[in-house]
């Protein structure tokens, strides 16, 4: 007979035993590793792998659901899901398939623990491999490194951790952007070093790109071992192993464990130490603090149509002629070849489909494929022909990019949501730091696109010169800036010209204080080259059946004298105006505000749409036309749209993204009045668009241009294309060259 005390030692046996047992049993017991794998287009997505019994191995997408996405991307230690995809979507993994039929309520926390029918039991191919998209926040203190069988076989597990930043010195601090200082990983809530003994250049070349920067440097290492030698050290469990082509460090491989030896841990080495070199446009310069809007010599690619700093549709130059880049295999390697080249870091996200807008002309480059190591994209391997590649496929990249707290100076106030609002700046009056009002005089869509951009709240959708319906903060309504004038690619408010200290503003601030509303995206008007040189033709028109162009002021000057009986020729031609961009073009004016016109009995909503110019070769205007937008509708849609806008019965007016608006060459004033041109070989231009009234993603394609040749009764117009310009923007029928 067992004693009281015996027993009761007995039955706690008995529990631990049961414990143990039905831990053992459930499937959350078994030890994995999840990671994300495949054909990523951001770091935060991927096809599902995951580690067990020794062996790396992938996840059937039957029954798999939203809530085992987010155990994964939980386990992975992100905060959510966002999707799932199935069907290979990332490509085909290979060896095992160790989990099938995956069933989570998603309150578990390994995927281990969701039903199944037990590992490596699955009648699926790799074509049905499953992946998920992640929400790139990561979970406050998660410990990532845990499941690991000790030994080489964790080298084929990927860096996670919860954040990394780059520590710099007391004399580094104030600079801006911080290039250089110790490297540090927060893990379990805390940071960390990481010992610099099997550290490379190729992790360094990492860490540069996720900060934004385009490459590495060497650095003054005596300092920072003096540093290190005062410092308390807490280094991380393990070494890392990059290639040097991956975006993020969370694509880099886990390297071998670190010893911890208290004080003697990593004796052959010292906390690892970064130092990066800042694209041309975020190099710190003694002179002017920050260089201005940049452009490099000969550029090869670009980017158009993004909202951000960092960001748009890539564009490539061959031949004298930009193009698009296809989406066919594009991925986050080419993606950051692509920032690198343009002085940008890595690149976070690959994007497809024309998520940032559609481009014109060519498609130049298809199914890229980059190593990651190439200075330029023109250097990557692809296929030259572009069959079946249509704009609707046009390649698009998000950068990273340095923190240079541009967002810190400026601010919007008063506004119903943070998108809107009194523009207002942080400026240095009298030995201190004061926020004040922006004058309005002169201030327009292009000064209101740069204060959206340097918020990061994405495209202007309107520039206000009296917002005394904002009431910010009454102490902040001084003016310390005036007379602002943007050509549009500056990357602050203050590298655009203004009067400096020398603050120039009748009206005041207040109400009449500069304001904005952004929007995250916006139209983008593209006229159609071809069908302008297939319409051109000349027409001699008598003065009597022009009296109504001629009140909207659609002849040259010499009209006002001409006799009733005379002619004017006319230089007339079709436009076909697309919205490539990502929202309607819609006219500033409301429709209570627009002018009615008796004679041709029509609504103007905007009082110049398009301008239309007979220029010397010497770029001298000879002869000038305009265009008031007395009809803005949807002419024609691509397949599928829907026509949204009518000018009928004072209807709405606009023009709806992937649809054209159409001015036929046989209605008043779409033309150019050349009565009183001589002789000879002149540029046709047309710019739309041209006083920015409305705000677009890309204003450098709303100007075309043609060569014609004129002998007093012909004439041949040729040659007709989008001036896609590199260097300069078009304003108010002037150049302005950008610096």
């Amino acid at each position: 007979m067992l004693r009281p005390f015996a027993f009761h030692y007995f039955l706690l046996a008995l529990l631990c035993m049961w414990v143990l047992c039905k831990a053992q049993s459930e499937p959350g017991t078994s030890a994995i590793q999840l990671r994300l794998a495949g054909d990523k287009r951001k770091h935060y997505e991927g096809r599902v792998e995951v580690f067990y019994n020794g062996e790396w191995g992938t996840v059937c997408d039957d029954d798999f659901s939203i809530y085992a996405a987010q155990v994964v991307c939980r386990e992975l230690g992100f905060v959510d899901a966002e999707s799932w995809l199935p069907s290979a979507k990332y490509g085909q993994g290979e060896g095992r398939i160790w989990l099938d039929n995956v069933h989570c309520t998603g309150g578990e926390k390994s995927l281990a623990q969701c039903d199944s029918n037990g590992f490596g039991v699955s009648d699926c191919k790799h074509s049905e491999d499953v992946g998920v998209v992640c929400n790139q926040k990561r979970i406050p203190g998660f410990k990532f490194i845990r499941n690991q069988v000790p030994g080489q076989e964790k080298l084929g597990f990927n860096v996670q951790v919860e954040d990394v930043r780059i520590r710099a010195t007391y004399s580094h601090r104030k600079r801006i952007p911080i290039t250089e200082g110790f490297l540090e990983v927060k893990d379990g809530g805390k940071w960390r070093q990481i010992c610099s003994e099997e550290w490379t250049e190729m992790n360094t070349r990492v860490i540069c790109g996720m900060y934004g920067f385009p490459g590495e440097k060497r650095f003054n290492a005596r300092p920072y071992k003096l540093l290190a030698k005062r410092r308390k050290k807490n280094y991380w469990g393990f070494s890392v192993n990059c290639t040097g082509n991956e975006a993020n460090l969370s694509d880099c491989k886990l390297g071998n464990d670190i010893d911890q030896k208290g004080n003697n841990t990593c004796g052959k080495g010292m906390p690892v130490v970064i130092s990066c070199v800042p694209g041309r446009a975020f190099a710190p310069s003694v002179s002017v603090g920050f260089r201005k809007a940049y452009r490099v010599e000969q550029p090869l690619v670009r980017l158009r149509g993004g909202a951000m700093i960092g960001e748009g549709r890539v564009e490539v130059l061959k031949n004298g002629e930009w193009g698009t880049v296809c989406d066919d295999n594009w991925d986050l390697k080419a993606a950051t070849v692509v920032c690198r080249e343009l002085g940008f870091g890595s690149a976070k996200e690959a994007l497809t489909g024309a998520r940032l807008g559609q481009g014109i002309g060519p498609v130049h480059m298809n199914e890229v494929q980059c190593s990651g190591f190439e200075k330029s994209l023109t250097e990557c391997h692809f296929n030259r022909e572009s069959l079946g590649c249509s704009h609707e496929e046009d390649a698009a990249v998000r950068c990273n990019i340095p923190a240079m707290g541009f967002q810190n100076r400026l601010r919007l106030s008063g506004g119903r949501n943070p998108y809107e609002g009194r523009v207002q700046v942080l400026a240095e009056r009298n030995g201190s730091l004061v926020w004040g009002t922006v004058c309005s005089d002169s201030w327009g869509t292009m000064e209101a696109m740069v204060v959206c951009r340097q918020l990061g709240l994405g495209f202007a959708s309107h520039a206000f010169q009296e917002t005394w319906y904002w009431e910010g903060d009454s102490s902040s309504d001084a003016v310390v800036m005036s007379g602002v004038r943007c050509s549009g690619t500056e990357l602050t408010l203050d590298q655009c010209l203004h009067h400096g200290k020398h603050i120039d503003c009748p009206k005041g601030g207040g109400r009449f204080a500069a304001g904005v509303s952004c929007t995250q995206t916006a139209p983008d008007l593209v006229l159609n080259a071809q069908v302008v040189e297939q319409t051109t033709y000349l027409e001699d028109r008598p003065m009597y059946a022009l009296q109504c162009a001629h009140e909207e002021n659609c002849l040259s000057s010499s009209a006002y004298t001409a006799d009733s009986t005379s002619y004017r020729r006319l230089l007339r031609f079709s436009s076909q105006i697309h919205n490539n961009g990502q929202s309607d073009f819609r006219p500033r004016a409301a429709h209570h505000s627009w002018v009615w016109h008796e004679c041709h009995r029509h609504y103007h909503s905007m009082e110049v749409f398009t301008h239309y110019d007979l220029m010397s070769l010497n770029g001298t205007k000879v002869a000038e036309g305009h265009k008031a937008s007395f009809c803005l509708e949807d002419s024609h849609c691509d397949e599928g749209i829907q026509k949204r806008y009518e000018c009928a019965n004072f209807g709405a007016q606009g023009i709806t993204v992937g649809c054209w608006d159409t001015y036929r060459h046989d209605i008043d004033c779409q033309w150019i009045d050349i009565t009183d041109v001589k002789p000879g070989d002149y540029i046709f231009r047309v710019v739309i668009n041209p006083n920015y009234e409305v705000a677009e993603s890309d204003f450098t394609n709303n100007v075309m241009t043609c060569s014609s040749r004129y002998d007093g009764q012909r004439i041949w117009t040729y040659n007709c294309r989008i001036a896609l310009l590199n260097t300069q923007l078009v304003m108010n029928g002037q150049v302005y060259r950008c610096s």
